[in-house]
């Protein structure tokens, strides 16, 4: 079932979406050579808990998942495309890290994601997350009254054909409010004018994941949750969490 929100609630909305800015912020600036990923997510949970808001990742088990996540961040690295568990891994020059977390604030939430590089960055991954941010700004763009869900999917899959990015076809954004998962589901791959209309108070999670390779594969590593691009080439994640409003798309989780 598909929930639209009041005015208020997107009120509310923003402030679990600051908190998520905040968050993902005081990860990134943790974030350094050397560095282990749990420690970027003992900085995210900080910010978290001076705000009084809970993570809605740490717990979380889907279907798919064995065992419930363990962290309040996912910390990808390299040909990590997404959910990536932060433990003791340090990072290196030139590593390519994509980090998303929720929080949930009042009864509301918020999801973003951001792609960054540690130390010595390489060019194509610069160019990678240039082109996972035009396809996440393409997406956002799209995301109008009047519209439909395809018209965001179509717009995002554009930007990664240009680009001639691949993405995991069966993973994409999802609609989000009192839950971090609601419906409708926002796919990454779409027709333009197909899916459930856009109207004012609709709220979606929308977050591109390109794969500089240009294959859709990927796999899923032991622990049951890190995927990975299947030709080893890297990956990254852009992602925030917009409300559909009759003056147009407003982003929720900017700081």
């Amino acid at each position: 079932m598909v929930e639209i929100k009041t005015d208020t609630a997107l009120e509310l909305m923003r402030e679990a979406g600051r908190v998520v800015a905040n968050a993902l912020a005081a990860a990134r600036e943790a974030a350094g050579v050397g560095v282990r990923l749990r420690e970027l997510d003992e900085a995210a949970r900080a910010v978290l808990t001076r705000a009084g808001a809970r993570s809605p990742f740490l717990g979380y088990q889907p279907s798919f998942a064995p065992s419930p996540f363990p962290a309040v961040i996912c910390a990808s690295v390299n040909d990590a495309v997404v959910h990536g568990i932060p433990g003791d891994y340090r990072l290196r020059d030139g590593d390519l890290v994509s980090l998303d977390c929720g929080a949930e604030l009042d009864g509301w939430t918020g999801d973003a994601a951001i792609s960054f590089t540690t130390g010595t960055p390489r060019p194509a991954d610069l160019e990678l997350i240039a082109a996972t941010q035009r396809a996440l700004d393409a997406g956002i763009a799209a995301a109008t009254v009047g519209h439909r869900i395809g018209d965001i999917a179509h717009a995002v899959s554009t930007v990664a054909r240009t680009a001639k990015c691949g993405m995991p076809t069966d993973f994409g954004g999802h609609g989000i409010g009192r839950r971090m998962h609601e419906d409708p589901h926002v796919p990454n791959h779409g027709r333009p004018g197909r899916g459930f209309p856009l109207r004012h108070g609709l709220t979606l999670a929308i977050e591109p994941m390109l794969m500089a390779g240009g294959h859709n594969e990927y796999h899923t590593d032991p622990d049951g949750w890190t995927l990975r691009t299947t030709d080893g080439s890297r990956a990254a994640h852009i992602e925030h969490t917009v409300a559909i409003t009759n003056d147009g798309p407003r982003i929720l989780t900017l700081p």
